[in-house]
């Protein structure tokens, strides 16, 4: 393995920090690095070209109060498979706000758990305003470009998916939504290679929902009508629909009358759900009443007939109760960990002639953060590759596959104190069954203190990783990635 130290970012925190969030398997990084023909135990198959994308939360500056893990700048790890060898690149994404406080040498805006009248900067992005756009949520690979995105409805920022060369801001020909963004979770469809998103705000109108070409031109934008501001996370598409929610876990209305930003669970209202036509307006728009409950992440959706079939991963508790003793950081973190929580896979089903709608869990097992194969994106499905967390921490421990259809689960765990990223798959070159190709994962070995790039083969998860590749340093646990082929990214 070649290693390159291409830069060092300027940070402000402490070298002794204690953050349970910015500290062991959370610990962010500093140096960006271009690493070539990386070290491999076993042997990366011929037949796995392209690149897998991570997107992390990695703090720079210490927070103007209280840090949240979702605050940290974004950190976009690339990993680039081709002719049976791998290169590794890290880039900060360089948003406006993250270049804004590397001039300031300090935090400029307020974070999640702070209110945004404590930020120096009276300007911001998103949602609520008057907050950093960190960019570090999550990043798909659309036209050719990885766009990262932020879940409080922020810019998409562009970069090469191989090189991690900054690219700037997308603004779709300068028609990007202005004000309010674009939330975290974009959807392409590979079959259409179009990008379809959301975005909502605490001002009406409170939702828009859009379509960009593969072009990269904002051809369809159209606001959803809602009762007032919600929190919604992720969306879902068919070959002809896109999915939206209005979940009752938002903003307590009155006291963000007050400027407090505090989010409840209103468990007498029902869980809504939109179903629009790709390319309808406001007025196709069909409304589908469900049990209450909160959904951070769908797994897939599609069409049965007269049916539209949603799963997601239902929350059992998507407001947990504070246990004794566990003081402020008790009080916020809670909402990360998935057996508080009680994710568990679940379906919906939306019949467009009777307006009906019927729920049935597919498993009783807690896992989340669920992918499939994007080639059966929007269309019937059988398997999604899921992660189990540590209890009560915001940290996967394990890969679960899951038959949608049977019900059957093939597990890898990990060993104790290493933790894994969300795992893509990526199909095999000429594949055959909707399994034929590889899981890819980034892991932080807190026993080992380092980090690498395993593969496994799909459809043999549990015997665990075929290739593990060395990253140059240990990096930080995050949240989103996904999996581009080499057809789909520039060469």
């Amino acid at each position: 393995m070649r290693v390159e130290e291409i830069g060092r970012v300027r940070s402000t925190l402490p070298a002794d920090d204690e953050h349970p969030y910015r500290s062991g398997a959370w610990r962010p990084n500093q140096v960006e690095y271009d690493a070539f023909d990386l070290d491999v135990v076993g042997t990366v198959p011929d037949d796995l070209a392209g690149v897998y994308l991570r997107n992390t939360e990695n703090p720079v500056h210490e927070a103007i109060g209280t840090y949240h893990p979702f605050d940290g700048d974004g950190m976009l790890h690339a990993v680039h498979f081709h002719d049976g060898r791998a290169d590794y690149r890290n880039r900060f994404v360089r948003t406006e706000g993250f270049e804004a406080e590397q001039a300031a040498g300090r935090s400029l805006w307020a974070g999640l758990a702070e209110p945004p009248s404590r930020s120096e900067r009276t300007d911001g992005w998103g949602a609520r305003g008057r907050m950093k756009d960190a960019s570090s949520t999550d990043v798909v690979v659309h036209a050719g470009r990885a766009l990262t995105s932020f879940y409080q409805c922020g810019d998409l920022y562009s970069l090469s998916p191989v090189t991690l060369a900054q690219q700037g801001r997308e603004t779709w020909n300068g028609r990007f939504p202005a004000g309010v963004g674009v939330s975290a979770h974009t959807k392409v469809d590979e079959h259409t290679g179009e990008l379809l998103f959301f975005n909502y705000s605490t001002r009406a109108p409170y939702m828009h929902y859009g379509v960009a070409s593969p072009e990269r031109e904002l051809v369809h934008y159209i606001e959803l009508p809602l009762p007032g501001p919600r929190l919604p996370h992720d969306m879902a598409f068919t070959e002809r629909y896109a999915i939206l929610n209005d979940c009752p876990l938002f903003w307590d209305p009155d006291l963000l009358e007050r400027g407090h930003y505090a989010a409840r669970f209103h468990n007498d209202m029902p869980t809504r759900f939109a179903i629009v036509p790709r390319r309808g307006d406001a007025a196709d728009v069909r409304w589908f009443d469900a049990e209450p409950t909160y959904v951070l992440h769908w797994i897939n959706a599609y069409e049965d007939g007269d049916e539209v079939v949603l799963d997601g991963f239902f929350q059992g508790d998507p407001a947990p109760k504070r246990r004794d003793g566990g003081g402020e950081l008790e009080r916020m973190f809670r909402f990360l960990a998935l057996d508080r929580m009680q994710t568990r896979p679940h379906r919906w089903r939306f019949n467009l002639t009777t307006g009906a709608t019927k729920e049935e869990d597919l498993s009783d097992s807690i896992m989340e953060f669920g992918m499939v194969n994007a080639g059966h994106a929007g269309r019937r499905y059988r398997f999604t590759y899921a992660m189990t967390g540590v209890p009560g921490w915001f940290l996967f421990d394990g890969i679960v596959k899951f038959d949608v259809e049977t019900g059957t689960e093939v597990r890898y765990r990990f060993d104790e104190g290493v933790f894994a990223s969300e795992t893509a798959f990526a199909a095999r070159a000429g594949a055959t069954a909707e399994d034929d190709g590889y899981l890819v994962t980034l892991v932080t070995d807190m026993n080992e203190d380092r980090s690498e790039c395993l593969v496994f083969a799909a459809s043999d998860l549990a015997a665990g990783p075929i290739a593990r590749l060395a990253l140059p340093e240990r990096i930080s646990s995050g949240t989103h990635s996904c999996w581009a082929p080499a057809a789909l990214i520039p060469t």
